[in-house]
């Protein structure tokens, strides 16, 4: 009789869950095409650069003076600007960034009495001259602007002529250099001398697309930069004993380096183990490491098709460097300046072993790098990126310095390479870098420095949290405690899902490799990511962009029940989160073998819950959802059946 009431009973539940299955509301919403991502002839609906895409161009030659004593710059620039756009530009917007170290720029007053990591000094700004904008070959000249903050306007006499017309910007410029740069660049004193870390540190032109038009977000803390491409010649102008490196190629080595020092440089360039460029018992003796011992030595740079361009200058530089072994059989250079402070095998005596490891892994894996040196250069910042260039904390030790060396690297392919807007999307940039450089640490020296991105449930106090943020969120908007997840974490998490659950290696790698081939050089949206992924990968992704990109909810996908049915095993599946998974289920058998289930993510279209049929002839002892715990699941007692095989 106990065993007829207990049938019984189990029938009534196996047909209660069964009719649920089909009497539920629908989440059609949820699957529906997500955002604004229909093509047109700028952006197409595959992913790609339209068959009418265009991107303005900015060329620019830069003379720059550092008077040390002062601590002052002075310079000169021109820009040779090209208007691809469909229309007529009347005029022209820069940014001028070193405004934002003023007491009344809108970054100063809208950063936090108590402070914060942006916080910046306050006795700087642009003193701007010589303005000259003539459009085309016969424009007459025009020296109208408006400064406003951190963006000057710059008026034409005759507007820039649409699908190819010219115009050229000069003027001078001089500043004091910040101490503290918003920990993006300034200077770091050291005994050998001081450390200049120079960035924003000239007009540059604001980008206008076929987006926003122009893109005059002013410069106030987290959000970073937007900016054209094109060619940098620069000159910088140092006393005597500077040792400067730069973005992109030294061109006069014979003028500022020593006949030792060359040989030293040529070595390197066909070495794998670092060759000191000066060693450190000769820093501080400028008669062993300056080819001239008075005065003013001039160090001239050149990188192309770069978006921008950084450099450093000191007196204190330990310098070594070693080769670069990229794909194609090409050959570039990882250097590393460092003083005194900052050496030790524990310290910037492996920055150049990092810095080659870190561009070979990239390149190899995702896209080759494109620059002739890679620098890593030590200084009072935590950790910035520059085109071919990084600054990076001195004090940085073994897994540290390993950690901001490869993420400031990885960079260069995002935004460097694929130039999206970090002003506005920082989650496209640091995120996506965050996420290549899980692997970059998993391969080097055997995992020596192994991330932890794929421990994803260790972040689910966060993801929990009333104060969590979208990842949408803009970056001078969010929560300073919040943007380490919502700009770097939580978006390596949805391509860490992507890659490792739900489209896999092969489909993943295809699709994010095709998205930086396709805008390499250019200017992606969130919608020409998203759409070259599902185009490439062929799969129908709105569902994980709207809830874990541009939602704030939480994965939660439980194993209700299982009953015996039908000579199988029924399973009772919920979706209690807000975002839909697709199902992997491992189940093991009491005779010890094992096997995967895999459920498509459509299974949720239907509703929340869903019941699937286990078909198997062998006694099952343990069922477990995601068993490798890729996704940060909020509540893993619910994944595993029987219960008595949860561990928290």
């Amino acid at each position: 009789m106990k065993i007829i009431k207990i049938s019984v009973l189990l029938f009534f539940a196996i047909s209660t869950v069964l009719y649920a299955q089909e009497a539920q509301e629908t989440n059609q919403e949820l699957f529906k095409f997500f955002g604004d991502r229909e093509g047109n002839e700028f952006r197409s609906a595959s992913g790609k650069p339209g068959h009418n895409y265009w991107q303005n161009s900015a060329d620019y030659k830069i003379d720059v003076t550092l008077d040390e004593e002062n601590e002052m710059i002075s310079g000169k620039i021109t820009i040779d600007y090209t208007n691809n756009s469909p229309e007529d530009l009347e005029f022209v917007w820069l940014h001028l960034e070193q405004n934002r170290f003023t007491e009344t720029s809108r970054g100063t007053l809208t950063t936090p009495i108590q402070g914060n990591r942006y916080t910046g000094d306050m006795d700087g700004g642009y003193d701007i001259s010589n303005v000259k904008a003539v459009s085309g070959r016969r424009g007459t000249p025009s020296s109208k602007h408006i400064i406003n903050d951190t963006r000057m306007q710059v008026f034409f006499n005759e507007p820039i002529e649409a699908n190819g017309g010219t115009a050229t910007i000069s003027m001078n410029f001089k500043y004091q250099i910040p101490v503290k740069g918003m920990d993006r660049m300034g200077q770091l004193k050291v005994d050998d001398g001081t450390i200049f870390a120079m960035a924003q540190w000239y007009p540059r032109m604001v980008v206008f697309d076929d987006i926003r038009g122009w893109n005059i977000e002013p410069y106030l803390s987290a959000g970073e930069f937007y900016l054209e491409y094109g060619d940098f010649e620069y000159n910088v102008t140092v006393p005597y004993n500077h040792i400067v490196v730069g973005s992109g190629e030294l061109l006069n080595p014979g003028d500022v380096l020593t006949s030792e020092q060359q040989s030293r440089m040529d070595k390197a360039s066909k070495s794998d183990e670092r060759v000191y460029i000066i060693t450190p018992d000769e820093v501080g003796d400028p008669s062993k490491t300056r080819p001239k011992q008075s005065g003013n030595l001039t160090w001239k740079f050149k990188i192309e098709n770069a978006r921008d361009v950084a450099w450093g200058s000191s007196p204190a530089f330990i310098w070594d460097a070693a080769k670069i072994d990229l794909p194609s059989g090409r050959k570039a250079m990882a250097q590393s300046a460092y003083p005194k402070e900052s050496d030790g095998e524990d310290g910037y005596g492996r920055s150049t072993e990092y810095s080659k490891a870190s561009i070979e892994h990239y390149s190899n894996m995702w896209y080759e790098y494109p620059y002739p040196n890679a620098v890593n250069v030590a200084a009072d910042i935590g950790g910035m990126e520059y085109p071919g260039l990084n600054f990076c904390g001195y004090q940085s030790k073994n897994k540290s310095l390993w950690g901001v060396t490869d993420h400031e690297f990885g960079h260069n392919w995002f935004p460097m390479i694929v130039g999206s807007n970090e002003r506005l999307y920082a989650w496209m940039d640091e995120g996506f870098n965050t996420f290549i450089n899980f692997y970059s640490s998993e391969e080097f020296n055997g995992g020596e420095f192994a991330d932890d991105l794929d421990e994803t449930r260790a972040y689910v106090s966060w993801l929990t949290s009333e104060t969590r943020e979208k990842i949408a969120t803009y970056p001078d908007v969010a929560n300073t405690r919040n943007l380490g997840m919502v700009a770097y974490m939580k978006p390596a998490m949805g391509l860490l899902m992507l890659r490792e659950y739900i489209l896999g290696h092969e489909r993943f790698d295809n699709a994010f490799k095709a998205y930086i081939e396709r805008w390499a050089y250019k200017h992606p949206t969130p919608g020409d990511f998203f759409n070259t992924i599902e185009n490439v990968a062929g799969e129908s992704l709105s569902w994980f962009w709207r809830t874990w990109f541009y939602g704030n909810g939480n994965i939660d996908i439980a194993l209700d029940g299982v009953y015996p049915y039908q000579g199988s095993y029924l399973l009772v599946l919920s979706n209690k989160g807000e975002v839909p998974m697709p199902v992997k289920i491992k189940v093991t058998y009491a005779d010890g073998t094992d096997e995967m289930v895999e459920l498509p993510v459509e299974i949720w279209q239907r509703g929340d819950s869903w019941n699937h049929l286990l078909s198997t002839g062998k006694e099952v002892e343990k069922i477990e959802i995601d068993p490798s715990k890729i996704t940060p699941d909020i509540n893993g007692s619910n994944d595993v059946w029987p219960s008595t095989y949860y561990k928290d």
